[in-house]
């Protein structure tokens, strides 16, 4: 793994880290979406220090290039994450719904 790739690891994080203090500041981010932001992180700039575990795993799984194996991290790391979001999101519709179609009925009766 070439110099510019780490260093460009750890700017991505430091970039990550500052935004996700900024909306936690503002008050538009949860805690428990923050820490996964902050592991994330995190976990680039383990993966630029210590290039030895992209290297371990990237022969592991038969990847070329521990580059391709940091992509692959992220993409499926970031994938795993809109799932979750997809669940959230459809756990958080039928709540509306349930709770719209209450008012409704509430109002009917009235």
């Amino acid at each position: 793994m070439n110099a510019f790739l780490r260093i460009f690891l750890v700017i991505i994080a430091f970039v990550m880290l500052v935004f996700v203090l900024r909306k936690i500041k503002k008050s538009e981010m949860q805690s428990d979406d923050s820490v996964f932001w902050f592991l994330f992180a995190a976990s680039f700039v383990l993966l630029a220090v210590f290039p030895q575990i992209a290297f371990f795993f990237a022969n592991l799984l038969g990847i070329e290039s521990p580059a391709n194996f940091i992509f692959l991290y992220a993409i499926g790391i970031l994938l795993i994450k809109v799932f979750s979001l997809s669940t959230k999101i459809a756990h958080l519709r039928l709540k509306l719904n349930a709770l719209v179609q209450e008012i409704a009925l509430r109002e009917k009766d009235d």
